[in-house]
């Protein structure tokens, strides 16, 4: 037939050769598309199998939830997962356990696995008051004698006290804090009106004449100054005498020696705070605030159990939302149903990616609370997209062949999209990630999308075809119901024609199609078909096609509707398309609306980069826990009454060093000064000096007043566990092998950056020091590296996601859309970052989660507008922009009120995780937004990629064009010829 078309092989010299990776784009695209055609034919022609098997395949996945298990080890989620800090950590354990400390501990140090710590504060006076302080002793005593059953019934039972948990000391007795000592001294030589002694801050000296550092025991300390006045809080110097102080920190050591003593240590863990909540009702006067081993754990996870609801009510409200976007007011043409069954496709894919990790062991934790939104995000975008898809197919086709075509126009974007999610959630997955919360959302992550992307060719597929059965049987959108033809709805009630309105095809014509029907279609007064009668040729221009697939829009049937003289654009009838199509597209494009976008834009830039030199790392983990938990009002009551010095640092020495060598102690005292310290060196120096002896003495002498003079006295024995010996030969005094030094740091409002700032100081120093040490605090685990082990997962995300778009663009997408997509991005990436920090949200690993997940989100948005823009030919840029927002623009509009609606309740919840979760994605979905409906529409219309007519040589005289168009319904293959 196309040999016999006059004309035909003149049009073909015409053409002038493409270059090769046009060519190779047109090779891919057409055997792509070709694929997807298939595919698309093949889901429609076995619709029950594609709709139930997904089903089915949920129930039974779904059903292995018997086999749950939540995350127990927070600190392997929050932390670096390598750092030096943990290895620092392990050299310390094996140096200094903590049952090596036979006299003191240090809480905030030397931390076993197993302990309850509870802070007291007043909310009048002072705790030092007798009142108060008799009380506090008798709170001590209640836990020192609280028993514990276990089991709770049964004839097996026994009772375990905090005596039999504890840590001892040399004398077997439980190892108590200092400050409980001070305060039984106090409360003696009160009763026995003997002279009380003065207790400092914050060392002070006990009765065995042993110094003691209190400073994070007592809290809210007013000193008394040199003159006898009154100190500010905290301000206190030392040795400094305690006029008042406003709180008290208590710990209570436990030991785990084996599974049944860690589960009798963990029941007493939950009798102390039940313990403390009694207490606290029979003593409104003081306020207490309980913190456990196990107390992060439970409120991190808690923020899971605290968002159920809300979760379920942000389903409901999405739910409503995407059956009103699908809805026409052509009751026929409405596809109300097809926005739930949207949403139920996420969820089958969500319930069979849950069954997936269960089977296999993974544990949950609160951060996977972000994944539905990555996948609501995804989805709903796809099937937006499809149903836009098929609203631009032909009526008179059958609906394999509808499907075939949606399949073949939104496949390959929705494709590229699914593959831009699944690099930047693997490579975050990757061993490269150091942040095992960050690698395991995203692992778990790219199983969700890619689950919930076969569900959506397969199970909502097959969804459409079943209401295009519906559509063709002229059945009513949401009843189900057929619609009367309108000569019958005449006689019907206003109320009825209403709901029931529809237009009715002429059976008449669909059964004797009229002979010019080819003549009325060059006529149509669509506006959707004016490039292809100014450019026949863009018909049969694969890169044309690209991967805005015009095939659907350029060659639609004539109308043949009895309603058609009166509704030109049918699609109208869907609320937003008609706004856009309406108003906004001409608005957007107007000239003189054009700079206020510009202005816009560049204070989008203004505030992204005012927040972006802002921005804070967060490395708190009870940042990440519910509101109003025991750990968020313990870190409260540290914050305010605990914040003038730093937490107890170990100062270890680990390796043998010249102790008697005077450059070496001038070097080690040096290292320590400006610190509040407990030093057996500084003290043995001056025991030395007070003792007439020289400190620069021969090793033997040394080591040999060491042992037998210094730490034989009382008030010096307890440096016995700051330093390990190691035997020599026989005769000779052993070496002093290992030891170490307390170090406290005067502290400000910013404690955790100034400690950062600390660590790396000492660090450098260590590296240049003639003796061999290291420092370290259990949050150095949190605060080593953790600015690098946030962002890198992000950085090499986003390098991922510009490299597949620059490797892309050599063989699938137009290099322009390709660079228009990484700019995007990259500006989508800024803003959310920036304006994120201006609301207050830290760098931690759950914004850091977001910002990736933003990456897809913003490519789902931009890229098929940017692939509609590109892949037309002629017209001009604002035709063409606003026929993108016509296609691509109004799922991106439905994507954005269903996706808004379901953050709303999750906003509410009392949780600081969810909290970042809802700032985060909020911002993200604005700011992809506002870049697909306002500054990509506004700059596409003067920036590249240009709208010219392809380079062909202008004839004065008539072209003649042919046109060939092929027709498929259920009954007729009709091959028709049209000149032009």
């Amino acid at each position: 037939m196309l040999g016999s078309a006059p004309g035909l092989s003149g049009r073909w010299e015409r053409l002038e050769p493409r270059p090769r990776a046009r060519m190779l784009r047109q090779v891919l695209h057409a055997g792509l598309r070709t694929s997807f055609h298939a595919l698309g034919r093949f889901v429609a022609s076995h619709p029950v199998f594609f709709a139930s098997a997904p089903v089915l395949l949920s129930i039974l996945l779904g059903a292995s939830f018997s086999r749950y298990r939540v995350e127990e080890d927070v600190e392997s989620l929050l932390a670096p997962k390598h750092s030096l800090a943990k290895i620092e950590g392990n050299l310390v354990d094996s140096l200094f356990p903590v049952n090596r400390s036979k006299h003191a501990l240090y809480s905030d140090l030397q931390t076993p696995v197993r302990y309850g710590r509870v802070i007291v504060t007043t909310r009048k006076g002072s705790v030092l008051d007798p009142v108060h302080l008799d009380t506090i002793l008798k709170l001590h005593k209640r836990i020192y004698q609280m028993p514990v059953t276990v089991p709770a019934t049964g004839v097996n039972s026994f009772n375990y006290s905090f005596s039999y948990l504890c840590l001892p000391d040399d004398k077997n007795v439980c190892i108590i804090d200092d400050i409980i000592r001070a305060m039984e001294e106090i409360q003696s030589a009160r009763i026995s009106n003997s002279t009380i002694p003065i207790l400092r801050y914050p060392i002070t000296q006990l009765a065995d004449g042993r110094q003691a550092y209190i400073g994070h025991q007592l809290g809210g300390v007013q000193g008394w100054g040199p003159n006898g006045g009154v100190r500010g809080q905290g301000t206190g110097a030392k040795g400094e005498g305690v006029r008042s102080a406003r709180a008290l920190q208590l710990t209570y050591y436990l030991q785990a020696r084996g599974g049944l003593m860690d589960r009798v240590a963990s029941q007493w863990e939950n009798a102390f705070c039940a313990e403390l909540q009694h207490f606290a009702a029979l003593h409104p006067k003081l306020g207490l605030h309980p913190s456990t081993s196990s107390s992060l754990r439970t409120d991190f996870q808690f923020s899971s159990v605290l968002a159920h609801r809300p979760l379920l009510a942000s389903l409901g409200a999405c739910g409503v939302l995407a059956m009103l976007c699908c809805t026409m007011r052509d009751c026929v043409r409405s596809k109300p149903w097809l926005g739930l069954l949207a949403l139920l496709s996420i969820t089958l894919s969500g319930l069979t990616a849950a069954g997936i990790l269960n089977l296999t062991g993974t544990t949950y934790n609160s951060t996977y609370l972000g994944i539905p939104f990555v996948m609501l995000g995804h989805g709903l975008f796809g099937s937006f997209e499809m149903l836009s898809s098929w609203r631009r197919t032909r009526e008179d086709q059958h609906v394999k062949e509808r499907v075939a075509s949606v399949f073949e126009d939104v496949m390959l974007r929705f494709s590229g999209s699914t593959m831009l999610h699944l690099m930047t959630l693997g490579l975050a997955a990757s061993p490269l990630t150091n942040m095992e919360a960050v690698r395991l959302f995203c692992r778990t992550a790219m199983l969700a999308v890619t689950i919930s992307y076969i569900y959506m060719l397969s199970f909502y597929s097959s969804c459409l075809v079943f209401t295009g059965y519906l559509e063709t049987g002229y059945r009513h959108g949401c009843f189900c119901r057929r619609v009367p033809k309108p000569e019958r709805l005449d006689s019907k009630p206003a109320w009825y024609r209403c709901l029931m309105y529809t237009r009715y095809q002429d059976e008449a014509q669909t059964t004797n199609p009229p002979i010019g029907v080819g003549n009325s279609h060059s006529h149509t007064p669509n506006s959707n078909l004016t490039h292809t009668h100014t450019h026949p040729h863009t018909a049969n221009n694969p890169a044309t096609h690209g991967l805005g697939h015009v095939a659907n829009s350029t060659l639609t049937h004539p109308h043949t509707h009895s309603t058609a003289h009166m509704d030109p654009n049918p699609q109208d009838s869907h609320l937003l398309l008609g706004c856009v199509r309406r108003c906004y597209g001409d608005w957007i494009t107007n000239t003189y609306v054009k700079p206020f976008v510009v202005l816009l834009y560049l204070v989008y830039i203004s505030f992204g980069l005012m927040g972006f030199l802002q921005v804070t790392q967060g490395s708190d983990p009870s940042a990440l826990v519910a509101m109003d938990t025991a750990t968020v009002l313990y870190t409260r009551a540290q914050q305010r009454y605990f914040s003038s010095y730093s937490p107890v640092i170990g100062f270890y020495i680990y390796e043998s060093a010249p102790y008697w060598n005077a450059s070496v102690q001038r070097d080690l005292l040096e290292y320590a000064k400006g610190f509040q310290r407990i030093s057996w060196l500084e003290a043995y120096l001056n025991y030395l000096t007070d003792n007439n002896q020289s400190t620069s003495q021969p090793r033997e002498n040394f080591t040999h007043t060491l042992r037998h003079s210094f730490l034989r006295e009382p008030q010096f024995a307890h440096f016995a566990d700051d330093i390990i010996f190691a035997e020599r030969g026989q005769g000779e005094e052993p070496d002093v092998a290992a030891s170490r030094i307390f170090l406290v740091a005067k502290t400000t409002e910013n404690k955790r950056e100034e400690m950062s700032v600390l660590l790396d100081t000492l660090r450098r120093l260590s590296l240049t020091s003639r003796v061999r040490f290291l420092i370290f605090n259990p949050s150095f685990v949190y605060l080593d590296r953790y600015a690098a082990a946030v962002s890198s997962p992000l950085r090499h995300s986003l390098l991922a996601v510009l490299f597949l778009l620059g490797l892309s663009s050599l063989a699938v997408v137009e290099p322009l859309v390709s660079v228009w997509l990484g700019l995007t991005l990259l500006s989508v990436q800024f803003g959310v970052l920036g304006f994120m920090t201006l609301w207050g949200v830290e760098l931690d690993c759950m914004s850091v989660l977001c910002l990736i997940s933003a990456l897809g989100h913003s490519a789902d948005c931009s890229g098929p507008l940017l692939c509609g823009f590109a892949s037309g030919r002629g017209d001009s840029r604002t035709r063409w922009v606003r026929v993108a927002l016509e296609r691509h623009g109004v799922p991106s509009l439905q994507t954005l009120i269903c996706y808004s609606a379901a953050l709303v309740p999750v906003g509410a919840v009392r949780s600081n995780l969810t909290h970042t979760l809802f700032r985060c994605l909020t911002l993200t979905a604005g700011c992809s937004a506002l870049h697909t409906l306002a500054f990509l529409p506004t700059l596409l219309t003067f920036l590249p990629p240009s709208k010219t007519p392809g380079n062909r040589p202008e004839e004065d005289g008539q072209r003649q064009e042919v046109e060939c168009v092929e027709m498929n319904d259920s009954t007729r293959v009709v091959d028709q010829i049209t000149t032009v």
